[in-house]
């Protein structure tokens, strides 16, 4: 159903040094550059992820409720996710484990402060 999700950002160079070092994790190369939009995904893959700055020269703002999920590979993987966001500035919002039926997250907001979380399933 989802073919992207676009997060807005006040310093594009800022949020794209972010986004490319976890799309580098996840293995996922950058689909489309503008000078003021950037998203990345597989071509022919799942749903992508863009960072803009908003096209009304407003202010970006977090939505209040809104959350991007990145599906992960693995529970390794959502760690080392949640790793590298807290190491380029992002914050905690919940560490890395199990959250009940199998559903292992960590949570964590970018540099703007749009909240994230990597998550893989595992055997419950």
């Amino acid at each position: 159903m989802l073919g992207y999700v676009t997060v807005g950002t006040r310093d594009l160079p800022r949020a794209v040094k972010f986004y490319d070092a976890i799309a580098k994790e996840m293995d996922t190369p950058r689909l489309m550059e503008f000078e003021t939009f950037i998203a990345w995904q597989k071509p022919g893959g799942p749903a992508g992820l863009a960072v803009t700055l908003p096209y009304d020269k407003n202010p970006a703002s977090v939505g209040n409720g809104m959350m991007v999920a990145l599906q992960a590979k693995d529970a390794a993987q959502v760690k080392r996710l949640y790793d590298l966001a807290l190491s380029m500035g992002g914050t905690d919002e919940g560490p890395p484990g199990d959250r009940g039926g199998g559903f292992y997250a960590a949570y964590f907001r970018d540099l703007d402060g749009n909240k994230l979380n990597a998550f893989c399933m595992v055997p419950a």
